[in-house]
């Protein structure tokens, strides 16, 4: 028999066409990237023709050591089969592969086989490999999304907004997903590889990530390092001088690089809205449609009752309890359908990388139906009864007298879960997911399933009896940090009689995490109200108490509380009262062009009245620059501006924006963003990489 050796010349993947065609082209122009339920095509290149009676055989293997091994059909069979087509002419021959629209998501080696007629291996090409993805744009992808304009926000978008704050004061942060830059999918499957799955059993790891839920939930435990290999150590707390502090970083790329390069060691450190980026980046980067959500007031309920009991002693103070109330908490929603369900409670699935609770063994949550959590359906899987607390559980509020006994101050039915927020579709602005998650507050329909997911109704316990019925409420306007402001207590008396009560007013400083960092200020004083008439209290606030013990979130917790003879029970309020922070501006002049330098300019004013010290900004940008620091030469002085000029050369054209964060050691998590329009460089489209212009 002929010697077939050397009979295959080349295998060419003709990655600019099919990463076009299969929408991955912004990761890598130079290596196959395709998506399952779409077909891709190779050609081989051969030294002659085909001999006569001998075909060509195409077996895929995959796994970190070939555990999985896919041969495929000739033709077309069943739907849930690999199968390929072969079309030839002369001394070269056209290969479409088919994958289903369920196939394992990973890195595949193609092997190509040159067999004889009676069935022997002839000549053998093992050496072409591929990356598959999940396909939202496949019908008969479980991650089906049909929405183009969705899709385009949330596979497709690198940039990002995360919003922050409190309920009633809603900031925002630029974020930088970065899914499609270099080496971030290679790191999205390292960081399925050293999940515990993996390493206890790759075979079965490699074999169930053909399914979204798997990989969403193993992604959710691996984003952070409780219990395993994962991406970020969680810390709420300063010090952070033996790592980076978590509002410093304005993007998922960095963390990803850093994990990877130093051998898979977490990264330090995370809070909630880190955590939720850099889930987002990984999940969109692997084909899943994601967008970050912002919960405020969100409850951490450790009992499963569906409730947070917090305890207060007589000064007011807050007692330690397990349970607590987050200014505002971050996770993500991937979108998929899903089998093991009720009809109806697919789509949009909680899922939460924050470190909080043990999900089946495991420092993960979800995913779990939003539409579960609306309709109170807790049965369901994942951790159901932790997301509904998140957006719903009451709040009762208990003063420890010296005794030991416990006094109900307040029962608060409508204060979790406010705003729930996620960027538009449509433009880099908020758009309110509340009623995804609950019927409309207080309404009966939202109570009636409250009762549903095992809670019964609880009565209100803090109404008060004529003559002499009172309401306190706290007014404040939008102070900015480093000013000193007021804060009013207005104590309305709607009852008939003369009213004579005390109130004591107490402002402290606290985290998002509601962390009580320390006491700004308080003050005690007898009020008297006439009956049918508001009565204002004003409690000032100075800078140089509050800037004392201020978080590095610039958060004050303001608690009012009223005792009058007449009442059944005291009356407390509170409020959270976010001190807002100057914006950094940046120009960016001219028209920048891909692959030629541009110059922004970065700008910012002291607003406090003390000097800065150790000033440095961080820089970041999708497709226009890594990560890199310019650090402030001297003191800034109070009212004092500071330039800086920043070079770079844009890699990719299109749509990008520019992240600038700049702290020092008595201003933190200054934030800004400038919108880049790159132009493509035609006079170079031929010296650069392709698809990189």
């Amino acid at each position: 028999m002929a010697n077939h050796s050397g009979l295959i010349i080349d295998v060419d993947v003709r990655s600019r066409e099919n990463n076009s065609v299969h929408r991955t082209k912004e990761i890598n122009p130079q290596h196959l990237i395709v998506r399952r339920g779409q077909s891709f095509s190779v050609t081989l290149q051969l030294s002659t023709s085909l001999p006569p009676k001998h075909h060509l055989e195409l077996v895929l293997h995959l796994g970190r050591r070939d555990e999985v091994v896919i041969k495929l059909q000739k033709e077309r069979g069943a739907g849930d089969k690999w199968w390929f087509h072969q079309q030839g002419a002369q001394d070269e021959i056209l290969l479409t592969l088919h994958s289903p629209a369920d196939a394992v998501i990973g890195q595949y080696r193609l092997a190509v086989l040159v067999m004889s007629p009676d069935g022997r291996i002839l000549e053998k090409m093992d050496k072409t490999k591929f990356h598959l993805l999940f396909n939202p744009w496949c019908k008969d992808d479980v991650v089906y999304l049909p929405d183009e304009s969705q899709l385009q926000e949330y596979v497709m978008n690198e940039d990002g907004t995360i919003y922050m704050g409190s309920w009633d004061y809603i900031r925002s942060i630029p974020w930088n997903y970065g899914q499609f830059e270099d080496d971030v999918m290679d790191i999205c499957f390292e960081v399925l590889d050293n999940s515990k799955e993996a390493l206890r059993n790759s075979k079965m790891d490699t074999e169930r990530r053909s399914d979204p839920v798997y990989v969403g939930r193993m992604i959710t435990a691996m984003v952070n390092s409780n219990g395993d290999r994962g991406v970020l150590t969680g810390r709420w707390t300063e010090p952070y001088s033996d790592g980076v502090a978590p509002y410093r970083w304005t993007g998922s790329v960095p963390i990803l690089r850093q994990w990877s390069k130093a051998g898979v060691r977490a990264v330090k450190y995370g809070q909630c809205w880190v955590f939720a980026g850099v889930a987002c980046t990984l999940l969109r980067c692997l084909g899943i449609p994601t967008r970050l959500i912002t919960n405020y007031s969100s409850a951490h309920d450790v009992d499963g009752n569906l409730s947070l009991d917090f305890l207060l002693d007589e000064n007011l103070r807050s007692i330690d309890s397990r349970d607590s109330s987050w200014n505002f908490h971050c996770w993500v929603e991937s979108w998929m359908k899903r089998d093991d369900l009720p009809k109806g409670n697919d789509g949009w699935q909680v899922l939460d990388p924050t470190p909080q609770e043990l999900s089946d063994g495991e420092f993960c949550c979800g995913p779990c139906p939003v539409t579960a959590i609306k309709e109170g359906n807790l049965a369901v899987k994942y951790d159901a009864p932790f997301v509904f607390a998140e957006v719903n559980a009451d709040i009762t509020y208990w003063m420890v007298q010296k005794n030991g006994q416990r006094k109900k101050i307040r029962v608060d039915q409508s204060s979790v879960g406010r705003n729930i927020s996620t960027k538009s579709v449509f433009g880099d602005h908020r758009e309110d997911v509340t009623l995804h998650y609950k019927y409309p507050e207080g309404s009966r329909k939202e109570r009636e399933v409250f009762e549903k997911a095992g809670q019964p109704f609880p009565k209100p316990t803090n109404e008060s009896t004529e003559p002499g019925q009172l309401q306190l409420s706290i007014k404040h306007a939008q102070p900015v940090f480093g000013t000193d402001f007021d804060v009013v207590v207005e104590v309305k008396n709607e009852g008939g009689r003369d009213a004579v009560a005390q109130l004591t007013m107490l402002a402290t400083a606290v985290t998002y995490n509601s962390l009580h960092r320390g006491e700004c200020e308080r003050q005690t004083t007898t009020v008297t109200v006439p009956a049918h008439r508001v009565h204002k209290e004003m409690l000032r606030l100075q800078y140089d108490e509050y800037a004392r013990c201020a978080s590095e979130h610039h958060l004050i917790r303001m608690k009012a509380f009223l005792e009058a003879p007449g009442e059944n029970e005291p009356i407390m309020t509170m409020a959270d009262i976010p001190l807002s922070t100057p914006e950094l501006h940046i120009q960016i002049p001219g028209r920048p062009v891909a692959w030629e330098p541009v110059t922004a300019f970065i700008s910012f004013t002291n607003p406090l009245p003390v000097p800065l010290r150790g000033g440095v900004f961080t820089v970041e940008g999708s497709g226009l620059l890594s990560a890199a620091q310019i650090h402030v030469k001297g003191v800034i002085s109070p009212g004092q501006k500071v330039s800086e000029k920043l070079s770079f050369s844009p890699m990719r054209s299109g749509v990008r924006k520019l992240l600038v964060d700049f702290d020092s050691d008595r201003l933190k998590d200054v934030k800004g963003v400038a919108t880049v329009i790159v132009r493509k460089n035609y006079r170079n489209s031929f010296s650069v990489l392709p698809g990189f212009y």
